[in-house]
């Protein structure tokens, strides 16, 4: 059997600490760091959504207002 050298045995050390990382990165099936930041980004994008439907909603009651406002000064 032959014997490890200095340079082998620091890159199995280092491939060890990159599969430790990796684990937690991507988690051990019960999902890791992406995982969660995946849940963070859905939930984002569904706030965003909400506040551009909101906003919409907004502008029509203004729109309504101004026309509303326009029509009585006018008679």
């Amino acid at each position: 059997m032959r014997i490890m050298d200095e340079f082998e045995a620091q890159v199995l050390s280092d491939l060890s600490v990159l599969k430790a990382q990796m684990s937690g990165l991507l988690g051990d099936g019960n999902g890791g760091r992406l995982a969660e930041l995946e849940r963070r980004m859905e939930r984002h994008e569904q706030n965003w959504q909400r506040a551009k439907g909101f906003l919409a909603a907004v502008s029509v009651v203004f729109a309504v207002i101004e026309v509303t406002m326009e029509a009585w000064r006018r008679h």
